[in-house]
């Protein structure tokens, strides 16, 4: 049996506000606790952390997950039969990519969404097919004072609703959208969380599953909504990251938001997912005690028929997760 490395890692920042990529590791070989607690603390600091030319299996990468916290099932992704915390995405000429075009932290629908995401490449094309990163606490901080400050007492609503058209209109679509929705009801969140590793405060609403700010009119939280969702699309939160086959990237979804860039259809472009389980989120006020929140700015600056790339209602309870 392989004993745990015991190493110092490099780790390379590769964008002002965040991600870094980790050198002297081999994720084929366990990592003993100190190892993991360092990447842990990494993660938090950097919000994405990318490993280069990691040749390992399905299972290595999960077992690699299992040591920052239990697997998830998302319960629309293409997931793998046999192991349903496992998504892939295989998408080319006959499965167009679909759904992740949009800037989003994963599962925010959840009452408690994913710690973090880790995503490994089989297959790249040969161009296109880039991922966005862009870090929501770089973005709290670009917001003036009396914003941060206004923001921060906020709570708003989440909705699986992207996934809502998965389900037909017949009688049987119906009965099965009803369960899903006893299931996975609207989760209320803070708009601005503290994280629980980093202390940071981070921007947590993100257009595709957050539909409303809980005590406003429509208008109004609309309004709202578009102004800090467009917090994530400022170039200088920003990290665009070119995949190569056997690339695993790991990112922060407690802090960071994501874009997957459909530019490369119909070439091929083939990924395996896993998520871990994360905690309910933390408003600033609440992790405070009900103080008034103080300001900690920085210097950063400012077809006919529809296709859903096998995203589908997965009829698995909670309780049979990895």
């Amino acid at each position: 049996m392989n004993q745990p490395q015991k190493t110092t890692f490099e780790f390379k920042r590769i964008g002002a506000s965040l991600g870094a990529e980790v050198g002297g590791i081999d994720l084929a070989q366990p990592l003993d606790d100190a190892a993991i607690e360092e990447l842990r603390v990494a993660h938090a600091e950097h919000e994405v952390l990318i490993f280069r030319d990691q040749d390992i299996t399905t299972e290595q990468q999960k077992a690699f997950g299992r040591r920052f916290g239990k697997l998830t099932v998302h319960p629309f992704a293409p997931s793998d039969e046999e192991a349903p915390e496992l998504i892939v995405f295989d998408n080319d000429a006959d499965n167009p990519p679909w759904g992740t075009d949009i800037w989003h932290s994963d599962e925010t629908f959840r009452a408690e969404p994913p710690m973090g995401t880790m995503l490994r490449a089989l297959i790249v094309p040969e161009v296109g097919g880039d991922t966005m990163f862009t870090s929501m606490s770089a973005a709290f901080e670009g917001l003036s004072e009396r914003m941060q400050s206004f923001v921060s007492g906020l709570e708003a609503v989440h909705d699986f609703k992207p996934f809502r058209q998965l389900f037909s209109d017949d009688a049987e679509g119906r009965r099965s959208l009803r369960d899903f929705e006893e299931r996975y009801p609207p989760s209320t969140h803070p708009v601005v969380r503290l994280h629980p590793v980093s202390g940071k405060k981070v921007l947590f609403v993100n257009p595709q599953f957050t539909v409303a700010i809980k005590g406003m009119g429509e208008s109004e939280s609309r309004s709202l909504l578009d102004q800090i969702f467009r917090q994530a699309v400022v170039p200088e939160y920003q990290i665009r990251h070119q995949w190569r086959p056997h690339t695993l990237v790991f990112w922060d979804n407690r802090a960071v938001q994501h874009y997957a860039i459909h530019d490369f259809y119909p070439q091929r472009r083939k990924m395996e997912r896993i998520t871990m389980k994360g905690d309910r989120p933390t408003g600033v006020a609440a992790a405070l005690g009900g103080a008034s929140v103080k300001s900690q700015k920085s210097n950063r600056g400012a077809g006919d028929k529809a296709q859903y790339s096998a995203h589908k209602p997965i009829d698995v309870k909670e309780s049979e997760t990895a």
